[in-house]
């Protein structure tokens, strides 16, 4: 009853200084550019934490959780990527172009920056596509594991946490705008990290210190009962190696979840717009610290508690961790709540929560400025006819993907993981090659954009359709065509092979040949407007 009432009072004062920044945000928004871009004035360390809450959600700490207590601590690679790719990279290579870039063009969003760049109202159109109808099964994959944790933590049925949940979080991003978004993150996102530091010191703790859990860990792989429960693929040598090379359980983690999510980082939408939102480079040079103890703090817990999790799984239960908890996403909610004090999972429930509206409030305002900025453009630029669009496109956008949280689980059995993971693929493949030209390469022709982007979005959808198990087996069009899950010879690896592995490189080839029998037609005053200020 205590535990209980400790919750319903960090809630609501969680959602009450929550309400009060959407509020803040909402009294400083006087036009589309502060609601788009936060006026491009925004403070680096709140832009930093800000991209880190949005980068970092529940589906890391719920969902890759839960998956690194499948896959072990191999899954630190992806923090690793993460902090290289998703922080240092991002920021010092493509941030500060992007800014620049951007103010140059005047781009609020990002399928306006690469359709500016290029001329090309269809780039524009097709991105903000993508983000209308992909995006979603993203934010499916958050409110999924927000949703999972209330259910655990509060003991009602899993409807009606996603239900309430999904109001909490549309009725805050309706009104706040981009500026409402990040103060709010930057507030979500010190509650997580504070509660990440606990959590990691607390399981140290209870498992015997650093290196006796790790070896209790690494020990499981002797005992003849945890060989029995083990349905990995192939090639798993335990939770503190990483796979055998080339092997099934390899390819899974190395190309679906290490290079999938760590490389689709650079190219998606919610996270390049923050770049737009602070006045010079100077600012984004001061949030790259800032963003990456962030990010190695978020993930690397998740990923060592998941693990380790076996290891008390097994001590009090005789099993291990997906096991005992009945299904991937389940992990982490049992482990919290068996293991943790009960004080802490009240303060807890508030980090998860926080962790899931940080990173939907940017996917919605993402989804929402794509419909009203790039996919229905006003074109007599009416303020508020443009912003009652984006709220429409939010609100489309909220009940598609509450339809995909019902859904999903049911489905696949780690559903957070791999709806990440999907969505990441397919923007890497469409966006990054011609993100990258866009910035860096002054002649690479609007075809050249256009080709490569297709190529890539079509070749990582044929390969979920037909190839990637995974997908195939659940979207039904192979077995429709062909009566079988995926063309894949049995036992061949391809079957695990993640589309990202392929149609990137299949975009960035074609984006090079179609350069090179191309020529580009941009006035030398549009090329100089673009790359004015950018050395």
């Amino acid at each position: 009853m205590i535990v209980m009432t400790l919750k319903i009072i960090f809630t609501i004062l969680y959602l009450g200084i929550t309400g009060f920044l959407g509020y803040l945000g909402f009294k400083h928004t006087k036009n589309s550019n502060d609601y788009l871009i936060g006026g491009r004035e925004i403070h680096p360390m709140i832009m930093a934490i800000s991209y880190g809450a949005t980068f970092i959600s529940t589906s890391a700490i719920i969902g890759f959780g839960g998956t690194s207590s499948v896959f072990g601590m191999s899954l630190l690679w992806l923090t690793l990527m993460n902090i290289v790719f998703g922080i240092i990279i991002a920021f010092i290579v493509f941030g500060k172009r992007t800014r620049k870039m951007g103010h140059n063009l005047d781009a609020h969003t990002f399928p306006e920056f690469i359709g500016r760049r290029f001329q090309s109202v269809f780039i524009q159109k097709f991105a903000g596509l993508v983000i209308f109808f992909l995006m979603p099964i993203y934010a499916a994959a958050v409110m999924i594991g927000a949703s999972k944790f209330i259910e655990w933590s509060l003991g009602v049925n899993y409807n009606i946490a996603l239900f309430f949940f999904a109001i909490i979080v549309g009725v805050y991003v309706f009104f706040g705008g981009l500026k409402g978004v990040m103060y709010s993150d930057a507030f979500q996102g010190g509650l997580m990290f504070v509660g990440m530091i606990i959590l990691l010191v607390w399981v140290y703790q209870g498992l015997g210190g650093i290196s006796q859990a790790h070896q209790k860990l690494t020990d499981l792989m002797s005992n003849p009962a945890v060989l029995e429960q083990l349905k990995v693929p192939p090639g798993f040598r335990g939770w503190t190696s990483m796979p055998s090379f080339l092997s099934t359980n390899w390819w899974i983690v190395v190309s679906s979840i290490i290079l999938g999510v760590g490389i689709g980082a650079l190219a998606q939408p919610q996270l390049v717009v923050r770049f737009m939102t602070v006045k010079s480079n100077r600012e984004i040079n001061r949030a790259v610290p800032a963003g990456g103890v962030f990010i190695l703090i978020m993930t690397g817990v998740a990923y060592i508690v998941g693990s380790l999790s076996n290891v008390y799984f097994f001590e009090k239960y005789e099993q291990i961790a997906v096991v005992a908890a009945k299904g991937t996403d389940n992990v982490i909610p049992l482990f919290l709540q068996t293991f943790m004090p009960e004080w802490f999972m009240a303060v807890f429930f508030v980090v998860v929560v926080a962790a899931g509206m940080s990173t939907l409030s940017s996917q919605f305002h993402a989804i929402g400025t794509a419909v009203g900025r790039d996919l229905f453009p006003n074109k007599e630029e009416k303020e508020q006819k443009m912003m009652l669009v984006m709220r429409i496109g939010m609100l489309i956008a909220i009940l598609m993907t509450v339809l995909l949280a019902f859904v999903l689980p049911s489905i696949w059995d780690g559903a957070i993981a791999i709806s990440t993971g999907l969505f990441f693929g397919v923007c890497a493949a469409a966006f990054l090659p011609l993100y990258i030209g866009a910035l860096y390469f002054k002649k690479l022709s609007k075809y050249a954009a256009i080709a490569g982007m297709s190529a890539g979005f079509t070749t990582s959808i044929l390969w979920m359709m037909f190839i990637h198990t995974k997908e195939s087996a659940v979207l039904k069009v192979c077995s429709f065509l062909t009566g079988k899950d995926t063309l894949t010879p049995v036992g061949s690896n391809l079957a695990v092979v993640d589309p990202i592995i392929i149609s990137l490189t299949v975009s960035i080839l074609v984006t090079i040949v179609v350069a090179l029998i191309t020529k580009s037609k941009f006035e030398n005053k549009h090329i100089e407007t673009c790359f004015n200020g950018i050395k």
